[in-house]
């Protein structure tokens, strides 16, 4: 059976997060803007997940007072299919919960009805649409958000 572990992200893990993004995202995250996140950003939580300490997926935060965004989450597309994402993001939530967080909220492309579904089995409902939010391809984003109090 596959050990699987999740710990904050370290500045040592940006490499393999890296490798997630550009296999995940059409225009994935900048490497600096992480180093950015995990170096100075006093708000920002990152998570890493991995299967026999193997790097397959992150997830990013930011907190502030009680209110909680979720950055960004990606799991490895060989991995997908599993659940993972929904182990990860379940992890994501208590942290946000110990935190404080009253209020969760995400973006998520009209288009990815997967994440969508996901995201419900949480309680998150749509607030909201960001027109053309996406620069790639101007794709509109759902706004979803929970009341974790």
């Amino acid at each position: 059976m596959a050990e699987l572990s999740i710990r904050k992200m370290g500045l040592s893990d940006i490499d393999a997060v890296m490798e997630v993004e550009k296999k995940s995202f059409m225009t994935p995250w900048p490497k600096d803007i992480l180093l950015q996140e995990l170096s100075h950003n006093q708000y920002a939580h990152y998570y890493v997940m991995l299967i026999d300490q193997q790097l397959i997926g992150y997830a990013g935060m930011w907190h502030v007072i009680d209110d909680a965004q979720i950055t960004n989450i990606a799991i490895n597309p060989d991995f997908r299919g599993r659940k993972w994402g929904e182990t990860l993001f379940l992890y994501v939530l208590q942290q946000a919960v110990q935190m404080g967080t009253k209020r969760l909220s995400l973006e998520v492309r009209v288009s990815n009805i997967v994440a969508q579904r996901m995201y419900r089995k949480f309680g998150l409902v749509p607030g909201g649409v960001r027109k053309n939010y996406y620069a790639d391809n101007q794709e509109d984003a759902i706004v979803m958000w929970v009341n974790l109090s």
